[in-house]
């Protein structure tokens, strides 16, 4: 008899021998049930891992269409009549009143630069917007010389072009011509005549363009020049001259040359320079200014220097020898 205080027994499982197995009768609803099997349970258990979920749930239905549109596709025909469908979807959505440019508006421009945004439209206007490739026009009209920056926009059925023009600070003679530039040295236009801009300056030379910033630089420093001067002229790409009236040059150093022409200034203000009868004015070596004389100078200064006989003196004196020696060969005869 167990006692009362007793603790419970455990109850022992029954061993099972290889090839048993265990069946657990019970009932539900009045009918007996056996354990699932192993591969019911494991079955179980991998439908409740989330990747078999997923292609389930999501992969057999994307390839189950995937499968029927590749078949209805395999079909030469019905490819040609969904292609031929699409088309006219997007011809109906483009050709749309709301997408139509109507007008082309440009600011900005000077008349030449408008003419020119207006022949490079690719289109003819009234059209759709879709129709205008916006990115390969705009690139046409900022290739053009005058332009600096352009704007391409479509707004309410206008196509706007906002145009920024270069504008010509100074002239530049080439052998083809002359040139405008602007302040970096990019062609604006051409001119058939130097007096069709008489208030821009003038630059000539093989490389002048590229050194364009240097001649404005050069042209500030010599503004009292500005009456006398012709020019600018590029020599070996390298250094500049000043070209005045009457073919008299200043020629300046490769570097500093503003300095070289304050210099200039300078000595003109205190020896009156500008006004003398010189041809050369060197400024090369700023530590020792050279002039060059004209030859009319040039004789006149040997004369002060008495480094020559004047001309007339010279005359005067073989006359006067000439006549002394007829007179003694008068004498001498019988």
């Amino acid at each position: 008899m167990r006692p009362l205080n007793g603790e419970p027994r455990l109850r022992r499982e029954p061993v099972l021998q290889a090839g048993q197995r265990r069946v657990i009768f019970g009932r539900r609803g009045g009918q007996r049930y056996r354990a699932p099997s192993r591969l019911a349970f494991r079955l179980q258990r991998l439908w409740l891992t989330p990747v078999v979920r997923a292609l389930t749930r999501i992969g057999a239905p994307i390839f189950a269409v995937t499968l029927g549109l590749g078949l209805w596709f395999g079909d030469e025909g019905r490819r040609a009549d969904f292609v031929q469908w699409v088309d006219d979807v997007k011809l109906q959505i483009q050709n749309r009143p709301e997408f139509r440019v109507s007008a082309l508006k440009v600011e900005g421009a000077g008349p030449e630069v408008e003419e020119a945004a207006r022949m490079l439209l690719p289109i003819e206007l009234p059209a759709s917007s879709f129709a205008i490739d916006l990115t390969a026009y705009h690139d046409a009209i900022a290739r053009l010389d005058a332009v600096q920056d352009a704007a391409v926009i479509v707004r309410s059925g206008t196509l706007e072009v906002k145009v920024t023009e270069r504008q010509p600070v100074i002239l530049w003679r080439t052998p083809n011509g002359i040139e405008m530039l602007d302040a970096g040295g990019h062609r604006v236009a051409s001119l058939t005549r130097r007096d069709a801009r008489p208030d821009l300056p003038l630059i000539a030379g093989e490389g002048a363009d590229a050194a364009v910033p240097e001649a404005l630089e050069i042209l500030s420093a010599a503004e009292p020049l500005l009456p006398k001067m012709r020019g600018l002229i590029r020599m070996g790409e390298r250094r500049w001259d000043i070209a005045l009236a009457d073919n008299r040059r200043i020629l300046l150093p490769s570097k500093n040359p503003a300095r070289a022409v304050e210099e200039v200034l300078s000595l003109d203000r205190s020896d009156d320079l500008l006004s003398r009868d010189f041809a050369v004015v060197d400024m090369r070596n700023q530590d020792r200014p050279t002039i060059r004389l004209t030859p009319n100078s040039l004789e006149q200064f040997q004369i002060v220097t008495g480094q020559i006989v004047p001309e007339k003196k010279t005359e005067t004196t073989r006359a006067s020898a000439r006549s002394s020696d007829t007179k003694s060969n008068a004498k001498a005869s019988p």
